[in-house]
């Protein structure tokens, strides 16, 4: 760690490299054990972000804990499901816990301000160009050419990134072929069920945010990595062969003038630690659409992470030798896969069900003839409340 006065203030325990969910969470809870704390985000709050937008109730204690009660920015519970096939066949599956909506937009922001508040120092419209590993620190440069030093470097940069390139990590040299759309609508539909409508190739989901409004998000996987020329088309000559997607778009107000989009993420395994970097959030691993438990596994393994951080006291030293960064590493790893592996590989399973009209039909209406198998699968990509 650089011990000059000039680059003091450019020194911290801790610098999160991306404001999302975790990363956001992960800038309260260690600011409020007075650690310094640097977040980096490359956009401006608030901004909306490609997501279903429903939250499992299993971190709503948590999150209340950090003084965030989501009902307060006008959050609507959620306790229904419904599963639409391909041709527009409907099932009611058990949503277990349920959970909540509320946008990015807003729960993003409110978070961004508590974070503020905890004593977390943040740079938006900021980007990182570099984060490079030696003699037991870290030196994070940004694309304006700034230099920062830390202890802990916590990557949760979202789905994927050009850091993801520069660390070479396997997922990112693999093409895809996914595209997330995400719109926000005024539409009629019953405010306590988040609705999940295939179609050919991917699924769609509807489920209240605030303000009247719905968060109308789908995942779409084009054939033979085809180019996307025209988004209309695809909703019009794919997702419309459901005709309960087809009701959705034709009798809607959209409120974005163009949707938001996010291209050629993966679902893939990844890996917690590259070259001593700490991942978390979706940067770490990202659970299917269809499982509804992005979001929650987000806040969970923040805290998990942030939890053993500070249990550690990895921090009360000057340097963090190499020993105590493996154990760190190692116990990281052992926890996050405990609470998430198992749900992550029953998502891809599950998705593997999905897609083919015909399959995916079958499936639905087949799972769904069976409530103990229906409830087992549903439970096997959820997790438990939380511990505060």
């Amino acid at each position: 760690m650089p011990d000059n006065t000039s680059a003091s203030k450019n020194t911290f325990d801790i610098i999160i490299v991306g404001g999302g969910l975790a990363g956001l969470v992960s800038a309260i809870l260690l600011s409020r054990k007075n650690k310094k704390v640097l977040l980096i985000e490359k956009k401006a709050y608030p901004f909306h972000r490609v997501c279903g937008e429903y939250i499992s109730n299993e971190v709503l204690p948590f999150l209340k804990s950090l003084g965030f009660d989501p009902y307060i920015y006008g959050a609507v519970a959620i306790n229904k499901l419904l599963i639409s096939t391909p041709s527009g066949k409907s099932v009611y599956p058990p949503l277990g816990l349920g959970g909540f909506g509320l946008s990015r937009y807003t729960m993003d922001q409110a978070l961004f301000e508590l974070a503020k508040k905890s004593g977390a120092f943040i740079l938006t419209k900021t980007k990182v160009a570099d984060v490079a590993f030696e003699n037991d620190a870290f030196m994070v440069t940004t694309n304006n050419s700034e230099t920062f030093f830390a202890k802990i470097v916590i990557g949760s940069y979202g789905k994927r990134d050009t850091l993801d390139k520069q660390l070479n990590r396997k997922f990112i040299q693999t093409h895809t072929g996914y595209l997330g759309v995400k719109y926000h609508i005024k539409t009629d539909y019953p405010a306590d069920e988040i609705g999940l409508h295939n179609f050919e190739q991917g699924y769609c989901g509807i489920s209240r945010v605030e303000n009247d409004t719905y968060n109308l998000c789908y995942l779409y996987h084009r054939k033979n990595n085809a180019k996307i020329k025209d988004i209309a088309n695809i909703e019009q000559n794919v997702l419309f062969k459901n005709p309960v997607l087809r009701e959705i778009f034709s009798n809607s107000e959209f409120l974005f003038d163009k949707p938001v989009v996010i291209n050629d993420f993966s679902f893939a395994p990844k890996s917690l630690v590259e070259n001593h970097i700490l991942m978390c959030g979706d940067s770490a691993g990202l659970i299917t659409p269809l499982c509804g438990n992005g979001m929650s596994m987000a806040i969970h393994g923040a805290k998990l992470l942030c939890d053993l951080i500070i249990e550690m006291s990895v921090l009360d030293s000057d340097i963090i030798n190499l020993h105590q960064r493996e154990v760190l590493e190692n116990l990281y790893e052992k926890e996050w896969s405990k609470n998430f592996k198992a749900r992550l590989f029953w998502g891809r399973t599950i998705q593997k069900l999905f897609g083919n009209s015909t399959i995916t039909g079958m499936s639905i209406r087949s799972i769904h003839a069976v409530p103990p198998l229906e409830r087992w699968l549903i439970g096997k990509t959820h997790g438990s409340v939380i511990n505060v």
